[in-house]
């Protein structure tokens, strides 16, 4: 039985909507390899352990398409 608790449902969008940004902001192997960790996450996070970086490579991603947004 994991100790850790389930994600709540805005965990997880945020999980994927920084999967889809990722490869986007970060074309190459890069953005791929963040993309495929965070959807992993999004499925077996709450099994993994703490979220630390996870959630600080999630707002980074997010921070950064905001940026990209404003920029455009």
């Amino acid at each position: 039985m994991s100790t850790h608790p389930f994600m709540d449902l805005d965990e997880m969008k945020r999980l994927r909507a920084a999967a889809f940004w990722a490869k986007r902001i970060y074309p190459g192997p890069v953005g791929e390899l963040l993309s495929r960790e965070l959807r992993s996450w999004e499925e077996f996070g709450y099994r993994l352990g703490t979220q630390g970086m996870i959630i600080g490579i999630v707002d980074a991603v997010l921070k950064a398409r905001d940026q990209q947004s404003e920029a455009a």
